[in-house]
């Protein structure tokens, strides 16, 4: 090949849990899943490059959290692709909070799949593709979506919704985060929500904020915040603030409210700036 492409640069989405139920658990201890997810247009910045004659890849972060981090899940998508001949650099812009429940180390994962098959051109197909993403975690295969959408079994189950949701959504996330195998593993000592989303689905359909908001829930929530007791204060502050649709994404510990109110999601993110550890002011997309 005369020209041969060395480097992307991709965004990787941040994916919100508009609503997460428990519905079961496998044999192997997995909780099954019944979720309602909307893409976020928050994102980091993913610069992959391929390094020929390197003797290893190396990943970074801007995250001191992330650096140094080789056997993440961004080592894992590029162990899945390259020959034992290919090495790469990658460096990866953060945005998305670590431990936030937003599916950051998920989305860089899939954004890092997604480069080293283009630039390595093996042309894997989308199920290829699905079946690897699968193989690193569970919720890697949705961020190759990026779309509103319905999730079963432990995530890799995907129905695409036929609706295009737009809110503005306001981001708080107390310092500490949650480990979400933490969470899931004290997450059946707590009752379970009385959580419909064929209803919350059906609500985004309509546009109907108060039908999302007789349905929605998340399961994980009464977990979390007895790891973090901050998601609690949290929560109560985005409802004292005037917000109908609150809530915490994933295993958290970030919290959200969703407003069609450009006004009120910017003053809400410029009071809540001073307080929390992170804030952020970004909309739903697909």
């Amino acid at each position: 090949m005369l020209f041969r492409k060395h480097s992307l640069v991709i965004k990787s989405y941040a994916k919100l849990n508009l609503s997460l139920k428990i519905v079961g658990t496998r044999s192997d201890g997995y909780h099954l899943l019944d979720m309602v997810n909307l893409p976020l247009d928050l994102h980091d910045i993913v610069e992959v490059n391929l390094m020929p004659g390197a003797q290893d890849t190396y990943i970074t972060a801007d995250d001191p959290l992330l650096n140094a981090m080789k056997h993440n899940l961004c080592g894992q998508a590029v162990q899945a692709l390259r020959s034992f001949s290919d090495n790469f650099n990658i460096h990866i812009h953060k945005e998305i909070p670590f431990a936030a429940g937003l599916g950051g180390g998920s989305s860089n994962a899939a954004a890092v799949l997604f480069a080293v098959n283009e630039l390595l051109h093996l042309n894997a197909d989308q199920e290829t593709l699905h079946q690897i993403a699968l193989s690193i975690g569970a919720d890697v295969p949705y961020f190759f979506l990026n779309r509103p959408a319905r999730l079963e079994g432990i995530g890799e189950i995907i129905h695409p919704l036929d609706c295009h949701p737009s809110y503005w959504c306001v981001l708080i996330k107390p310092k500490e985060g949650v480990s979400t195998k933490e969470c899931y593993q004290i997450c059946d000592r707590f009752p379970r929500l009385p959580i419909d989303n064929d209803k919350v689905i059906e609500g985004l359909k309509q546009e109907d904020d108060a039908l999302i908001a007789s349905a929605y829930g998340n399961d994980l929530e009464p977990a979390a915040t007895e790891i973090v007791p901050a998601i609690k204060d949290a929560l109560n502050a985005l409802r004292d603030f005037g917000f109908t649709l609150v809530g915490m994404s994933g295993s958290g510990s970030c919290c959200y409210a969703l407003t069609k109110d450009f006004k009120k999601a910017k003053e809400a993110a410029r009071h809540f700036s001073k307080t929390m550890d992170f804030v952020g002011l970004t909309k739903t997309i697909g």
